[in-house]
């Protein structure tokens, strides 16, 4: 049987759940957890049984909207992966979901209904990072003529503050919480940036970046702006 606590799609970091489990309740707010998802060819079911589902298909039967509502989070991104600039592994589709609390994305993994779809995740997702960030620059811009979305997940160089780093009109900065599923890589912020074409084929590192994931990414979804002025202060 799948099991939400020994997940085969990547490794679980305890430090982040033994923190946010013995977090204040008082101290407890909204958190938005980013997930990047690369998905298996073909589906693999615990129980052997024979499909052809791709594994993006499987995820897609996956989709926990009822339990999300259930505990008050909402679906902030949803999109695929169009092209990818930089990093590894490859990926395949980024979503972000906000929660109301720390303790309410836990809840979420008790609950039943969430169990019962939970097998479609384990059967088509072949790598998961999942992640809790908070805002910290939201600027509210429309999208700029032939520009495309595009997502840079970083890691700082030891020293360097998120908060300097951060450039100038980003659409949507996050800063890190903690990687809650994963490999051994940790992560200090993502940032959404409207890009054009031209901008997108040199994006360098730069002396303040270490490791960075870089995605250009499809607006199946996008409530990101709604998601961080309709929640109470993160901080």
């Amino acid at each position: 049987m799948s099991d939400p606590n020994n997940p085969t799609f990547g490794d679980v970091h305890w430090d982040t759940i033994k923190r946010w489990l013995h977090m204040d309740p008082a101290e407890d707010g909204p958190v938005w957890m980013v997930n990047l998802m690369q998905y298996k060819e073909v589906a693999e079911y615990h129980d052997g049984r024979a499909t052809s589902l791709s594994g993006k298909e499987a995820d897609d039967a996956y989709a926990p909207l009822g339990p999300l509502a259930a505990v008050g989070a909402m679906v902030a991104f949803h999109g695929d992966v169009l092209d990818q600039v930089a990093g590894a592994p490859r990926w395949d589709r980024v979503a972000i979901v906000r929660y109301p609390s720390r303790s309410s994305f836990f809840a979420m993994q008790q609950r039943d209904d969430f169990k019962k779809q939970y097998e479609h995740k384990e059967a088509g997702m072949a790598f998961t990072i999942v992640a809790g960030f908070l805002p910290d620059v939201l600027v509210e811009e429309p999208p700029v003529p032939g520009a495309s979305l595009v997502m840079r997940v970083q890691k700082l160089n030891e020293g360097v503050n998120p908060l300097e780093h951060v450039a100038s009109s980003p659409y949507l900065t996050l800063l890190a919480d903690g990687v809650v599923v994963g490999d051994e890589r940790t992560w200090d912020l993502v940032r959404f940036d409207w890009v054009t074409p031209a901008d997108i084929i040199d994006m360098p590192l730069g002396d303040q970046v270490a490791d960075e994931i870089v995605l250009v990414v499809e607006r199946a979804i996008d409530e990101l702006a709604h998601s961080v002025n309709t929640s109470p202060p993160w901080r």
